[in-house]
Order: structure tokens, then C-alpha cells, then sequence
């Protein structure tokens, strides 16, 4: 079914839009306290059905009492916050998946042995590896991060540069394009011999590879966005008397934001694809180490452990760029639908 959004007029005359468009989940309490009720379902199985395999689930307990305890101190909030409580509310629906798909999880893994060890480990496993190896799981994000964040920067700074020029560059284009164009259909790992042979260590060889795998989204993105510039636009802008450099910088950069902010989005998710692989050709920590590391010893507790801290890391930067993306395009509110 098609939605559309919903536009107020604010007191001060301003085109908003309508936050039954954001939050659009049902708003009743009931689905909160279900998700409540299903965090503390997963916690009584675990506490009351016995155990077929051998398990600390102390740490599992202590998460889910602290993951309810935080509920309750956001329904406090929400009782002082609007905000909150439209936010709480549209994902309690999601939460109550949370808890009963953790329920399932434990009964068919830990509570009766369906799914065995070492391939298929519990909750109550990740979890107590997570405490357990806390100092090398930390350590290993703080190197994956600034591997990862150096090949993004990298990949998004040229890659915008790049899409400037071949957008509004006929020449450029001629001899960028196409090596834009075949970067973009080669994976990744296809270039790990070139950048070993290459690059003196494996921090650079990372660098690069996660560098090419974000340069070129962004780089078409933004491409694609100055291309598509009204020419309207820039007959206004000229009779106006508007030079080259305000037509490329105060006109197409700004109507191609959109795309670039696309393009970083995409990108990121490119990146993080990469940085496992780039992790596994030398490097001596990082998640993606970490993996290939416990996955030598079959220790699959740990390799969910990292999956989960990188899922984690990536849908916290996802938020990050998102909540920037709508700080500045803060005036595309009110005009699209």
C-alpha cells in the first residue's frame, strides 16, 4: 500500500513533516509491555527449563535483567518526553521479536541440543564470551575502526572530488569514467595480491582496499547528482550574473547532495564487507581477525560475538551519517512526498 507524508503547518509558518510519518507503528501501551513480557519470557526459560548443554548462564541472565531495567527507566521518560515516547513505542514491536526470538534461540540451542555446538552456540554462549573476552574484543574494534574509518574518509573525500569533476567536467569524464566504471565491477578481494605486493604493511593494504570499495558508490553518486542539475537552474543563476565557480559550488554540489549522502550510505555498507576481508591478510588484530582467529579453533561463540559488535558498529554509524544527512538537507523537509 502506497504512503504518503503527512505536512503541518508549524506556529511559526514553517512546512513540517508529520510524525505519524516516522512512527507510524501502533502507539498503544500493550505492545511495550508485550515486549517487556518477552525479555522476561526468555528469562524464566532460561532460569526454569533445564540445561542440555554445558553453560555459565549467569552473564545471560545479568544482560536481560539490565536490557528490562533499561526499558522501564525509558518509560519513565517517556512519561516527561513526547519524543521518547513516539520512538519507544513505534519499536516495541521490533523489541518483542527481540525477546521471543531469543526465547527460541536458547530452547533450541543450550535448553534441548537441536542445534549443537560448536556451530550453533546459544545466546547464553555469546554472552559470556563477550564478558569474558571483553579486553581483546575492545581492542579488536578500536583497530578495526580506525582501519575502517581511514578507508571511508579516504573513499569519500575522493570519491566526492572524483564525482565533481567527471559530472561537471567533460573531460574529466572522458578519462575518469571509465576507470571509475571497471573499479566498480572488481571486488575487492580481487585486488588483495596487487595491494600485497604493493603496500609495505597490512594496515595500508586495508586502507586501500576498503578505499575502493567506497570510492567508487560515491563517486557515480555524486557524479550522477551534478549531472542531473535542471539546467533551469543555471540559466537563472547566469542571467543573474552568476560565474562557474558559484553555478558548480552553489548549485550543482547542493542539488547533488542527496545522491552523495546516498553514495556514503552505500558505501559504508561496502566498506564494512571489506574490512573483514582486509583484516585476514596479515593483519595482527581488528574483528576481521578476530573471526579468522576463532574460526581456526571452531570456537563459533566468539565469531558471533564479533558479527554481532560489527553489527552493532554498523547500524550505530548508519544513525550517525543519517542523523547528518537530515541536518543538512533540512530543507528538503516539507517539499518531498
Amino acid at each position: 500500500m502506497k504512503k504518503e507524508i503527512i505536512l503541518n503547518n508549524n506556529k511559526n509558518g514553517k512546512i513540517k513533516l508529520n510524525d505519524d510519518t516516522v512512527y507510524w507503528k501502533a502507539k498503544s501501551k500493550i505492545w511495550f509491555w508485550l515486549s517487556i513480557l518477552s525479555f522476561v519470557l526468555a528469562f524464566t526459560i532460561n532460569l526454569f527449563v533445564p540445561f542440555a548443554q554445558t553453560v555459565e548462564p549467569f552473564y545471560y541472565r545479568i544482560f536481560l535483567i539490565i536490557f528490562i531495567f533499561v526499558l522501564l527507566i525509558f518509560y519513565f521518560l517517556s512519561i516527561f518526553s513526547n519524543s521518547i515516547k513516539k520512538n519507544l513505542y513505534h519499536k516495541s514491536q521490533f523489541l518483542l521479536g527481540i525477546g521471543i526470538a531469543l526465547a527460541i534461540w536458547d530452547l533450541l540451542t543450550t535448553k534441548s541440543n537441536i542445534f549443537k555446538l560448536p556451530f550453533f552456540p546459544g545466546p547464553v554462549h555469546i554472552i559470556e564470551i563477550m564478558v569474558r573476552d571483553w579486553k581483546l574484543l575492545i581492542i579488536s574494534s578500536l583497530y578495526s575502526m580506525r582501519l575502517f574509518f581511514a578507508g571511508l574518509i579516504a573513499g569519500v573525500v575522493l570519491g566526492i572530488g572524483t564525482g565533481i569533476l567527471i559530472g561537471w567536467n567533460r573531460q574529466w569524464h572522458y578519462w575518469l569514467f571509465p576507470i571509475v566504471k571497471i573499479s566498480g565491477i572488481i571486488p575487492a578481494i580481487a585486488w588483495i595480491p596487487i595491494t600485497i605486493a604493493i603496500f609495505p604493511n597490512s594496515f595500508l593494504a586495508g586502507t586501500f582496499l576498503i578505499f575502493i570499495s567506497s570510492w567508487f558508490s560515491v563517486s557515480s553518486m555524486t557524479a550522477d547528482g551534478i549531472a542531473s542539475t535542471p539546467k533551469a537552474y543555471f540559466e537563472v543563476a547566469k542571467t543573474l550574473g552568476a560565474n562557474e565557480k558559484y553555478l558548480l559550488f552553489s548549485i550543482a554540489v547542493p542539488n547533488a547532495a542527496p545522491n552523495i549522502f546516498v553514495g556514503i550510505s552505500i558505501a559504508t555498507g561496502f566498506a564494512f564487507v571489506t574490512l573483514v576481508v582486509s583484516e585476514m591478510i596479515g593483519a595482527k588484530a581488528g574483528l576481521g581477525w578476530y573471526i579468522n582467529w576463532a574460526k581456526g579453533w571452531s570456537a563459533y561463540n566468539k565469531v558471533y560475538a564479533a558479527i554481532i559488535i560489527m553489527a552493532i558498529a554498523f547500524s550505530i554509524i548508519l544513525a550517525i551519517i543519517d542523523a547528518f544527512r537530515k541536518y543538512v538537507l533540512r530543507w528538503q523537509r516539507g517539499i518531498l512526498k
